[in-house]
């Protein structure tokens, strides 16, 4: 088995589910994921160990998603296609709804929020890492992360109400 099959196995669940949750679609996840890891095979020989390689594939990940979404010019509302293919109950619908919208609203104040708390916000939510994992990759204490994933937040939480106060 070479050193990148390794990798592979050891990571490929770790990024699915960050992107799994980033997303919120299963078929997107695996795309995702698998053109990463083919990117990242490709340019293994860049990668300087200067951070955990899970936030090297998982960076990645995150830029390939992103690249798709620009490429579908992704907006935030349902179109007549997807709300075609959701069960006609309108109680299943409008929780689908609901659960995209509140989710597109979280990523699109997740932008603004500053570093380290986005990317520990990010960890903690879409890749589902124990705090101590999360402190981990940043050299930090478990608490730190804690601590730090709580303001991320309430920052997030803020710009959310900010947001609904200026409709």
């Amino acid at each position: 088995m070479t050193e990148f099959e390794k990798i592979y196995r050891a990571y490929f669940g770790d990024v699915y589910r960050y992107i799994r949750r980033l997303s919120g679609d299963e078929n997107i996840a695996e795309e995702i994921t698998s053109e990463a890891f083919f990117k990242a095979m490709r340019s293994i020989s860049s990668f300087r160990g200067n951070c955990d390689i899970r936030v090297w594939l998982c960076q990645i990940a995150k830029n390939c998603y992103y690249t798709h979404l620009k490429k579908l010019k992704q907006t935030d509302s349902f179109d007549d296609v997807e709300l075609s293919e959701l069960s006609s109950e309108k109680s299943i619908i409008e929780e689908q709804y609901i659960k995209h919208s509140e989710a597109a609203q979280i990523r699109s104040v997740l932008h603004d929020v500053p570093e380290p708390y986005k990317e520990v916000f990010m960890w903690r939510v879409f890749a589902e890492l124990s705090f101590k994992q999360i402190g981990q990759i940043f050299n930090k204490s478990e608490n730190w992360a804690c601590v730090t994933c709580h303001r991320a937040k309430t920052m997030i939480k803020s710009r959310l109400e900010d947001k609904t106060h200026e409709k």
